[in-house]
């Protein structure tokens, strides 16, 4: 991965996290970030 393409993956990401706080107050990031969670303790479950 160049630094270039690294760069442009983290503004978008960034991007993406700031629209989700400006229409929706966040709601989207604490979800995916909750079933995040979830998902790791399933897999520390199967480890």
């Amino acid at each position: 991965m160049t630094n270039t393409l690294a760069i442009g993956l983290g503004l978008m990401i960034l991007g993406g996290l700031a629209v989700d706080a400006f229409l929706t107050g966040g709601d989207g990031f604490m979800f995916l970030a909750s079933k995040m969670i979830d998902f790791l303790d399933w897999i520390a479950f199967w480890r």
